[in-house]
């Protein structure tokens, strides 16, 4: 108990000092670094937060990186006013995204699996929360989520199903486990089933939908892609669900 009670200290500490001593370092390339790349170095740190920690600390660090990312590296510098409009979108997007992985990072960690830090999945988790942000139609969002999840798993096909679920295909878990029949199916050793696996889309606690997946079967994608396809598709029932009652009846 003492020792995680230290553990969350030290987590809480490099939450507040982290994304401050980031962003001081990275103050010589913030005219010569897009601001987005910037933000993205940023989530990388709250990520280890909240591997390290728990998820308030994850919460704090995404929090004190926004703040510092404001205060740092947008003009009017050394002020905690933004001027233009694509900095505003960047900070609220950084932040928005670093809430999402810092709580993926925490379950990950309460689960003992990998977390994910590659700057590649970050940057299509970011690239959703932008297009969530701005998207007019809930289906962008979810077309969009489509082609994401077929590159992320190397998929022969990814298509999107509105309303009830048919039938008990294979289905992807939000812990990046697979479920075929009653039973974990190791996709690291065997690789995708040779059917279609489903992956839920929820928003807000509301089911939206499933994500129909076509693996290339024995393609093995990592746990880390499998869990940032699971926070994708929850991104599209995100937008599902604001859409509202109208979309989902169409």
């Amino acid at each position: 108990m003492i020792g995680h009670r230290y553990r969350d200290v030290i987590a809480v500490a490099a939450a507040l000092a982290g994304p401050l001593l980031v962003a001081l370092v990275l103050l010589p390339f913030r005219t010569g670094v897009s601001r987005t790349n910037l933000a993205l170095i940023l989530v990388v740190v709250v990520v280890a937060v909240a591997a390290l920690g728990s998820r308030p600390a994850g919460a704090l660090s995404a929090l004190s990186a926004a703040a510092w990312f404001d205060f740092f590296l947008t003009p009017p510098y050394q002020s905690l006013l933004i001027h233009r409009a694509a900095d505003v979108q960047t900070a609220v997007l950084l932040l928005a995204v670093g809430l999402v992985v810092s709580q993926l990072a925490a379950r990950a960690r309460r689960l003992k699996v990998i977390t994910v830090t590659d700057a590649g999945y970050l940057a299509r988790i970011h690239n959703t929360a932008r297009l969530a942000q701005g998207a007019t139609s809930a289906d962008a969002v979810v077309d969009h989520v489509r082609r994401e999840l077929g590159d992320l798993l190397h998929l022969r096909a990814c298509r999107f199903e509105y309303g009830s679920l048919l039938g008990h295909p294979p289905r992807l878990e939000q812990d990046g486990g697979l479920i075929v029949g009653r039973r974990r199916w190791e996709v690291e050793r065997r690789g995708w089933p040779e059917e279609d696996v489903e992956l839920r889309a929820f928003g807000n606690g509301h089911f939206q939908g499933r994500f129909m997946l076509s693996p290339v079967p024995g393609e093995r994608p990592s746990l880390q892609a499998r869990l940032v396809a699971v926070t994708l598709a929850d991104q599209a029932g995100v937008a599902l669900d604001t859409a509202g009652p109208a979309r989902r009846e169409q």
